[in-house]
Parts: C-alpha cells; sequence; structure tokens
C-alpha cells in the first residue's frame, strides 16, 4: 500500500508554507516599518533637565550611537543608524558639547548634531577697559583653555597670537563674544582682534574728510581718549570736536586720563598737581599730540566719534558732576566752569 501523499498536494503544502512565510515576513516587515516611522517622531528618553552630551573629535557615529544606548536616551540603536544613513549625514556629525532638550526627537537630534548648535559660553569684554583688564576676564574664564602663561610679557602675548611687535592697548574690540567649550584663549584674543581690526577699517571708510588724524592707528588712539573722557554717547561727539579742534590749533589735549595711564600702577585715585607737571610719554600736559599708543579698548561708538566729531567751537570740557560736562569756547568761561563744578 502505497501512504505517500500524491506529489500535487506536497506541492501544495511547500506553496502554502511559503505564502505563510511571506506574509507573516511581510508583517514583521511592516510592523518594523511603522515602528521605525514612530521612532523618528517620537522624543527621546530624556528628563525634565537638558542633556549634556559630549561628541570628542574623531568619534564614530556607530560609537556615538551605543553611548547614547548606555546614556538611557535610545533603547537600541539601529534605527538611528539607518535615519543617519538615510538622510546621508552619518559623517557630518560635529564634535561638540550639546544641550538636548527634553522632547527632542530622532530627526531634531541629527540635525542639531549636523549643524554644530553646541553649548556656547559668554564673556563681554567692556569698553573702557585697558588690555590687562581683559587679559584679567580672559583667564579667569572657567570655559576658556588657558595656554598662555601667567608670567608672560604683553610683548609675548602678541608673539603667541602673531602680532609680534604689536602694542596691545587698543587692539582687541569690547563685544560680548559667544564660544563653545574647547575654545583657548588665544582663539578667543585673535577673534577680538580681528574685531576690531574690521570695524576700525568700516569707520575708516566712512571717515569725515579733512582731519589732523592720518591713520586708523591714530584714530583708535583719539578713540580711546574719548572712550575713558566720557560713558555718555550723545558727548562722544562734541568731546572728539574739541580733541580735534585742539589737534589742529597745536593745543595740547591736557586730558586727565592719558595721565593716568602713563602713571600705571602708581596711580591711587587721585591726581596731584604734581602728576600732571610729571613728564610721560602718555602725558598730554606735558606733551603735544597724541600718545605713543591707545589707553583702552574703544567701542565702536568712540571710534565713530573720532572721524566724525561734531562741528563747533568748544575747547574745553570740564566734568559736571553728574556723569556729563560742560563744554566752553574760552579758556576764561572753562575758569569759571571749574570753580562752579569742582566747588560742589
Amino acid at each position: 500500500m502505497n501512504n505517500k501523499a500524491p506529489i500535487h498536494l506536497q506541492h501544495g503544502n511547500i506553496l502554502v508554507t511559503l505564502l505563510l512565510l511571506i506574509a507573516v515576513a511581510a508583517a514583521v516587515l511592516f510592523w518594523i516599518w511603522q515602528d521605525y516611522q514612530r521612532f523618528q517622531q517620537t522624543s527621546l528618553t530624556i528628563s525634565e533637565d537638558d542633556l549634556i552630551y559630549s561628541i570628542e573629535p574623531g568619534t564614530s557615529f556607530k560609537a556615538i550611537t551605543q553611548d547614547l544606548i548606555s546614556e538611557g536616551v535610545l533603547r537600541q540603536p539601529y534605527y538611528l543608524q539607518l535615519l543617519a544613513r538615510q538622510l546621508g549625514v552619518a559623517g557630518k556629525i560635529k564634535a561638540g558639547e550639546y544641550a538636548v532638550k527634553p522632547g527632542t526627537t530622532p530627526l531634531e537630534l541629527l540635525d542639531q548634531f549636523v549643524r554644530g548648535r553646541v553649548i556656547e559660553y559668554s564673556l563681554t569684554v567692556i569698553e573702557g577697559w585697558t588690555f590687562r583688564q581683559m587679559l584679567t576676564a580672559v583667564r579667569s574664564h572657567p570655559m576658556l583653555v588657558q595656554t598662555l602663561a601667567d608670567n608672560l610679557s604683553t610683548e609675548q602675548i602678541m608673539q603667541a597670537l602673531d602680532y609680534a611687535g604689536e602694542h596691545p592697548e587698543g587692539r582687541f574690540y569690547p563685544d560680548t563674544y559667544l564660544f563653545p567649550r574647547a575654545t583657548t584663549d588665544v582663539q578667543f584674543l585673535r577673534r577680538a582682534y580681528q574685531m576690531m581690526e574690521s570695524v576700525l577699517a568700516e569707520e575708516w571708510q566712512a571717515r569725515e574728510e579733512q582731519l589732523p588724524i592720518t591713520t586708523p592707528y591714530d584714530a583708535l588712539i583719539l578713540a580711546s581718549i574719548i572712550e575713558k573722557e566720557t560713558g555718555v554717547s550723545e558727548e562722544r561727539g562734541e568731546v572728539a570736536g574739541v580733541f580735534i579742534r585742539r589737534l589742529q590749533q597745536g593745543m595740547r589735549l591736557q586730558t586727565d586720563p592719558t595721565v593716568i595711564y602713563g602713571m600705571g600702577e602708581n596711580y591711587t585715585g587721585v591726581i596731584r598737581r604734581s602728576d600732571l607737571e610729571r613728564d610721560t610719554s602718555y602725558n598730554t600736559y606735558t606733551r603735544a599730540g597724541l600718545p605713543p599708543t591707545p589707553i583702552a579698548l574703544p567701542g565702536r561708538a568712540s571710534i565713530r566719534a573720532a572721524l566724525n566729531p561734531d562741528d563747533g567751537d568748544t575747547l574745553y570740557f570740564v566734568a559736571s558732576g553728574d556723569g556729563g560736562h560742560v563744554f566752553s569756547r574760552t579758556l576764561e568761561e572753562h575758569n569759571r566752569a571749574v570753580q562752579r563744578y569742582r566747588a560742589q
């Protein structure tokens, strides 16, 4: 007796089995595809606080996904790897320190990594600071990598910045700078230097004609004096006008901030007559013209004022005690103003 099933029945069973396997595989693939689509739009597992996540230079994307699993952000790495390959960004991830916010989706995470939207720290360089004050702020910032030894001279610092032979005073632009972790002090200082070069060049191109200022550096020197003389924005143009007219008429500038700068550490908060009479290269009571270098870091407004001073005929000014100044045309008027406001 032959118990074998007919051949057509065996083939039928195999076909049914194959169809079942195909159906199961299709269902599984469909589920995986649906799960993959949900993954792209589902927020990553991040607590109420931002996840601070750092990517070191040279880190592979596979290592990043494995690390995100260990951080508890991903449940498995393959979907993110597939998404990165699908978008063609796996090799475009930028190193840096990131703040990943709660609610971030995988698509948003990849966009953040590719665009390099890293955490940025800030340091504000104040208008009127000296180079030494700026350097102290740079050296005390916890997120700047310090590479310049504390015992370096200003000459050595400028050499380290590739600006050997230049005096540092006034060369760095006062502004609020944003920078990522691992920025070095040298990188920060070069950026501030280059910013000043750019601003000075722009303002020099827009300068008034017929000024007794023949170089951008002279403009920087005068701007630094204006910066130290007044913090009232409306006065900068008038203060500049006084100094420009004095230079044109061969009068000495006779400005206290230059004397103070020349005194250095000997300045204790008070200027005596003996200080005004003691000659230094920065004493504009004893020497004509501009001092040899800037005396502080001037902002754009002071640079603009130096190159576009207000018209007028005033030649003197004295502090009024409320942050501003009283301007005079003659020495007689000025002396009366001095007696009035210094007696208060």
